[in-house]
């Protein structure tokens, strides 16, 4: 989170991420154009900024959604981490 952000900002900044964290992610989707939700999601706020370039609201959400994606990617290391300890502890 940006520490130059208003109440406002905040606030929808705190909604998007709750948002993005229920977006669905295909097993195996890993590629930009694969069809996941999240790749969707980064699609639509692209093309949504380049018509409106400069918006806040655009420039959060391409920050949030990075933040999700660095997320989900740490969080799928630990399981494939887990998952290799028990089997080696086997």
């Amino acid at each position: 989170m940006s520490n130059d952000d208003t109440e406002e900002e905040k606030f929808f900044r705190e909604r998007y991420a709750q948002e993005l964290q229920k977006k669905k992610r295909r097993p195996g989707a890993g590629s930009y154009f694969q069809g996941d939700e999240m790749a969707e999601e980064r699609r639509n706020v692209s093309q949504q900024e380049g018509k409106t370039p400069g918006r806040r609201g655009e420039q959060i959400k391409q920050q949030e959604i990075d933040k999700e994606i660095v997320r989900r990617n740490r969080l799928q290391q630990q399981q494939q981490q887990q998952k290799t300890e028990k089997q080696n502890a086997n």
